[in-house]
């Protein structure tokens, strides 16, 4: 209860005096040097993170480094770290990937329309089209259908195309399951991470602990915790935001190779008879 009590009367005395004009001597406070958070990668009594320090600790002119906070934050910030590069390079390779020329060309289905009117093309010319883009590929199943058997049916027409479309599909869908995985779990990576911090602070506060139950090293440990709980936001919003982009990209992208296969499927009537 006295502990509690300290706690808020700092507080109030911290807003009242203007928290970015307080400055903590380290010289008069001797166990300072000896509290640092048991999750730094750090040994104990390290200048950079010790958390009797206020934000010019970090850094001479008040700006705290990256590498510092990373240092800070602990052991369970390494993983978010590696989620954050992980989606990054999904979100690089997706926009490479489904660029409309390597998915469906605007102008694609006009031109096999165009070319088979008469007959239908060779096989030659129906690799060059399989090879274009993920549209051409699912046209060209059609094509090769109908030149192995001119004689099938509409459903086997159809089914061709569809066993085609799938694998399409999946292959534009990949890895956005692994992009969605991280905007999940992300924030409750962080949160184990503050949740880890907070257990370690607190710990160092029972009887006979370093800090003494100082509330100044109490307040400045659990800010350094929470850099868990904020990285982890950080990585997941983006992921979520470049997650739903993708989904309805390749939604659309979907929608169109389904009505261009259909629209195939008419116009090859004629050959089937």
């Amino acid at each position: 209860m006295v502990q509690l009590i300290d706690f808020i009367d700092f507080f109030t005395a911290l807003f009242v005096s203007n928290l970015s004009k307080t400055r903590v001597d380290a010289a008069s406070h001797p166990l300072q040097a000896k509290f640092c958070t048991k999750l730094s990668t750090r040994s104990v009594g390290c200048p950079a993170i010790w958390l009797g320090h206020n934000r010019g600790a970090f850094h001479p002119h008040g700006v705290t480094p990256l590498f510092s906070i990373i240092q800070a934050a602990g052991w369970p910030i390494w993983p978010l770290i590696a989620c954050s590069v992980l989606a990054l390079a999904i979100v690089i390779d997706r926009f490479i990937s489904l660029k409309t020329t390597k998915v469906a060309p605007p102008r694609l289905l006009d031109e096999v329309l165009s070319v088979t009117r008469t007959a239908i093309p060779g096989p030659d010319v129906v690799t060059q089209l399989e090879q274009n883009s993920a549209l051409g590929e699912v046209l060209a199943s059609g094509l090769r259908a109908i030149n192995a058997d001119p004689r099938c049916t509409e459903d086997d027409l159809r089914a061709h195309m569809e066993s085609t479309g799938r694998i399409v599909a999946q292959r534009l869908e990949q890895r956005l399951s692994a992009l969605g995985t991280i905007a999940s779990a992300a924030p409750l990576m962080g949160l184990f991470g503050t949740v880890v911090g907070m257990i370690e602070i607190f710990g160092s506060q029972a009887p006979g602990g370093a800090t003494g139950g100082n509330p100044a090293l109490l307040a400045h440990g659990i800010s350094i915790a929470l850099y868990n709980t904020a990285f982890g936001l950080i990585v997941a919003i983006p992921s979520l935001i470049f997650w739903r982009y993708f989904r309805a990209q390749v939604d659309a992208y979907l929608l169109t190779l389904e009505l261009s296969a259909e629209h195939l499927a008419r116009h090859l009537k004629v050959f089937r008879k």
